[in-house]
């Protein structure tokens, strides 16, 4: 019998690791390392200490897997993706945006493997220097300065040839890309006619939209060509690199999905973390055991709702909710920011657009099948576009001189414009057809802060939380958000646009008439650029206020460390992959560091 015992144990601990469908087939319940959420952030945790074969590592995930999930895979489809109610989403709406019309907006965010890098817009954009060194400076940790964490964005990073393997002189700065990381990076693998205007704008209005070589170098300001997670035509997400066959097959990572976390648990009423409470049919709860950390990464949404449950936050606010205070963290869901976007169209004089497959089901099926069968075509690129804009207000602007400068620096943009082969995001096609252009603007430097609470009526685990953005609560935004719509405007009145752009759209055209009608048109048409931050924001060690140190282990907290979006004190002038990938990267190494 010990004979057959040993060899059963042997057994188990050899087992290819895969991914597990019902906790009744985890070999264990307890863990070295319990990781909560398998998105962005987590999957890189698990990766990388996961390579320490004496670790055993537990991913829970919210959501199924992302194998089989075609509008993942295909870019050109990634649209289809925010659709609601879909099951690869959390299908969160926001409260009422009194500065929005008081409107009610999705919010999707993604519930499967990978999280919202299975189902983003795959943009691959770093931020400024200034940003990361603004977060050095206000941590007290030099590790988190841009010149510091680039060795986290060449870890992560495997920059890829683009899917029709043009010729790329000239569109990036090989000397700041890494060809040796884990998740690929590459420039658009279709080109659109539109591709060569924009460029050509670049030529005729240098001074107001200059070129840049590579926009992810540290100083983006100017218009470059788009990087997106895209490699050999296909997504790369968290799940699809660093869960990739040759990671997940590790005997010491265990992914359990369809695993939503409640609470996280803390023993003998201490303070110390080591259990983690979860369900995988909203009724039955569950506990493993971490034997040295659990690690949230549950994004800026997941992370504030799942700590707020637990007892962690404004202790006045979580008694009047019966829930237990167990720490006393006021800033927990506080911070919460997202950058505003309007997409602004233009009917354009062309049938080569992204309407020449999405509205035609014949085209479609032939696109499709060119991308299954050799990985070309226009389903290769992201439907948003081939090139992004990142501007600063002039330093005359009276905006400047009316609100403090919520930028982190003199190479940090306000203003991104996304210019796109196609109509924009959330804009109703006009009754009668077309090919369209659009222009997506934000506002990245944004000032507004929201938050993220328990819902009062109902703080049950499993409801969503109360999730408000706060959209252009701040005057900065909505002045800035005017000037990116009238740079946009500009944009199109260069030469090599004539013939070319027919008209905006009618929404569009009325709201260029008067700036009643282009507040009106704001109000109306602001959505959310998806890029949540700064939740369980990091401070430095011993302040007063924010959720975690600068290791990102919570305050207060014993075995308890935020690896993901949330922990960013401020949001980065970018689109939130890249930074959340490179946190990822330094808080794995962090945690190296402290058990081997």
């Amino acid at each position: 019998m010990f004979v057959i015992i040993v060899w059963l144990l042997v057994l188990v601990s050899c087992c290819p690791a895969r991914l597990y469908h019902n906790v009744t087939q985890l070999p264990k319940a307890h863990y070295d390392f319990i990781i909560i959420g398998g998105g962005t952030a987590g999957n890189v945790v698990a990766n990388r200490l996961s390579e320490n074969p004496a670790f055993s590592v537990l991913v829970l995930e919210a959501g199924g897997s992302n194998i089989g999930l075609l509008a993942s895979e295909v870019p050109g489809l990634d649209g289809l993706l925010f659709v609601p109610p879909s099951k690869n989403t959390w299908n969160y709406v926001t409260t009422p945006q009194a500065a929005a019309g008081n409107r009610i907006q999705t919010y999707p965010r993604g519930r499967v493997l990978g999280g919202t890098s299975s189902i983003n817009g795959m943009w691959y954009t770093r931020g400024s220097k200034d940003d990361f060194d603004r977060y050095a400076s206000v941590t007290g940790d030099q590790g988190w300065s841009w010149k510091a964490i680039q060795k986290y964005f060449h870890k992560n990073e495997k920059f890829s040839p683009p899917a029709d393997h043009h010729n790329t002189t000239g569109q990036y700065d090989p000397a700041v890309h890494s060809t040796t990381g884990i998740n690929a990076v590459s420039l658009p693998g279709f080109q659109w006619p539109s591709f060569q205007k924009v460029i050509e704008t670049t030529h005729e209005m240098p001074q107001e939209f200059p070129f840049v070589l590579d926009y992810n170098a540290g100083t983006p300001i100017g218009i470059g060509w788009a990087q997106n997670t895209i490699a050999n035509g296909a997504r790369s997400s968290s799940a699809t690199s660093y869960l990739a066959s040759q990671f997940i097959d590790r005997p010491n990572l265990h992914v359990l999905v369809n695993a939503q976390t409640t609470r996280i648990l803390s023993a003998n009423r201490s303070h110390h973390f080591n259990q983690v409470e979860f369900s995988q049919d909203f009724q039955k709860l569950q506990i493993v055991t971490a034997l040295k950390e659990i690690i949230l990464s549950a994004g800026a949404i997941g992370t504030p709702h799942i700590l707020l449950n637990s007892g962690i936050g404004n202790q006045t606010m979580l008694s009047s909710l019966g829930v237990n205070p167990v720490i006393d963290l006021p800033d927990v869901g506080q911070n919460f920011t997202d950058q505003p976007l309007i997409s602004n169209s233009w009917l354009v004089n062309s049938t080569q657009t992204y309407e020449s497959f999405s509205n035609n089901a014949t085209q479609m099926a032939e696109d499709l099948a060119q991308w299954n069968k050799t990985r070309t075509g226009p389903l290769v690129s992201t439907i948003v576009g081939g090139h992004m804009a990142w501007l600063r207000l002039e330093n005359s602007s009276t905006i400047l001189k009316r609100f403090q400068d919520p930028a982190a620096g003199i190479n940090t943009p306000h203003l991104e414009l996304q210019i796109a082969s196609g109509i924009g995001l959330e804009t109703v096609i006009p009754e009668d057809g077309g090919n369209f252009i659009s222009i997506q603007t934000s506002v990245v430097s944004s000032a507004s802060r929201g938050t993220i609470t328990l819902n009062t009526s109902n703080p049950n685990p499993f409801n969503a939380p109360l999730i408000d953005p706060a959209v252009f609560t701040h005057r900065f935004d909505v002045e800035a958000m005017r000037v990116a719509i009238q740079k946009a405007v500009k944009f199109l009145s260069a030469n090599t646009w004539k013939g070319f752009i027919i008209r905006p759209i009618d929404s569009l055209a009325q709201a260029l008439t008067s700036d009643a009608a282009l507040n009106n048109y704001m109000q109306q048409n602001v959505i959310f650029a998806l890029h949540a931050v700064g939740s369980a924001a990091m401070s430095p060690s011993g302040a007063s206020w924010g959720v975690v140190d600068p290791d990102l282990l919570l305050k207060h907290a014993i075995g308890v460390r935020i690896i993901d979006a949330s922990i960013m004190p401020f949001i980065p002038s970018c689109h939130t992959q890249a930074p959340t990938y490179a946190i990822a990267e330094r808080g794995a190494d962090m945690i190296k560091q402290k058990w081997m």
